[in-house]
């Protein structure tokens, strides 16, 4: 009687363990991967590099198809995971921190980062602040002095817009080093870097800021001299001999980036099961290669960490942009 009794309850408990084995999610037929953003661009180059090397070490069933969704620099394509795709567990969203900022700066109207779901990021794009070769600063404290100076002192050229993440960069690195009155720092804005660092190295603007990554070229050439790298350590490589703005007493760390967020509402074994899959890509050959090829740094929080930096990131950006009177 007892041995009948417990091989029914093993046969049970078997039963019940299979049958949780397979409530495990798993990805099923076409994966969307929202690009919010025309092609070409870091968003787009996120959704495609990504999905080929998800499909390449077999975490996605089928193809990632890239859907770009540009418009309200990534408004249009938050707006419609919030209100469209709740609960879409086949879904990635590219973001970076162009989202981060523009959530900080309430452009995203009545939605908040709480909305979505924080997944990971597969690298980074770090800040750097450069000057021409003919520049008479030759380290980050010299530039920070003339500006403590006077803060109009230096002035900047970046690719984004006024109040965005190149100009951003400057102020981070500015209000760490003490310097006052930050709205007061010149910033021209321009179509892109490359535009920037003509200026810079034609002698028009002072000092260059944008990414890493945008500077090699010139780097190479002997035309730009790269002041400090926004990251926590040097970065690998060619890169290796630049200082970071931390190593020069100034705590200023600057990463754009790139990853994703998903929709709302999703069951913690599907989310689970993404954030799983970001961790084997990152670790994963391929992507060392892609990230090696396309410049990209070292940058993978844990999911739990990923999401604290994200809300961080937003938190610090909103009170910048409240103290240069970008919002109220």
């Amino acid at each position: 009687m007892f041995a009948a009794k417990t091989i029914k309850w093993v046969a049970a408990a078997t039963l019940a363990l299979t049958a949780s084995s397979a409530m495990a999610f798993e990805p099923s037929g076409k994966v969307e991967c929202i690009a919010p953003s025309d092609p070409g661009g870091g968003w787009d180059f996120t959704c495609r590099s990504v999905g080929n090397v998800l499909e390449e070490l077999k975490l996605v069933p089928a193809s990632v198809q890239t859907i770009n969704m540009a418009g309200a620099g990534g408004g249009v394509a938050f707006a419609h995971t919030v209100s469209k795709r709740k609960g879409d567990d086949q879904l990635l969203v590219a973001a970076s921190t162009a989202t981060t900022t523009r959530l900080a700066q309430n452009q995203f109207p009545g939605m908040n980062a709480d909305m979505v779901n924080w997944i990971g990021a597969v690298g980074a794009d770090y800040g750097v602040i450069a000057v021409s070769k003919d520049s008479p600063y030759h380290n980050l404290n010299e530039l920070m002095d003339a500006m403590k100076q006077d803060p109009r002192a230096v002035k900047f050229a970046g690719g984004s817009a006024n109040g965005g993440w190149d100009h951003l960069k400057v102020l981070i690195a500015a209000k760490a080093a003490g310097v006052e009155n930050l709205p007061r720092i010149p910033y021209l804005s321009y179509n892109n870097g490359g535009e920037a660092m003509t200026q810079v190295i034609g002698g028009h603007v002072d000092a260059f800021t944008g990414d890493v990554t945008e500077t090699q070229g010139f780097l190479k050439s002997g035309d730009l001299r790269v002041l400090a790298v926004l990251s926590d350590e040097r970065l690998p490589g060619d890169l290796a001999d630049i200082p970071t703005a931390k190593e020069q007493g100034i705590d200023a760390v600057g990463p754009n980036w790139r990853g994703f967020y998903m929709p709302a509402d999703i069951d913690d074994d599907a989310k689970q099961y993404w954030v799983d899959a970001i961790d084997k890509l990152y670790a994963s050959d391929q992507w060392k290669k892609v990230m090696k090829s396309n410049g990209l740094m070292p940058f993978h929080p844990d999911s739990s960490e990923f999401e604290a930096f994200v809300k961080q990131q937003i938190q610090d950006i909103q009170s910048l942009s409240k103290e240069i009177g970008l919002i109220q």
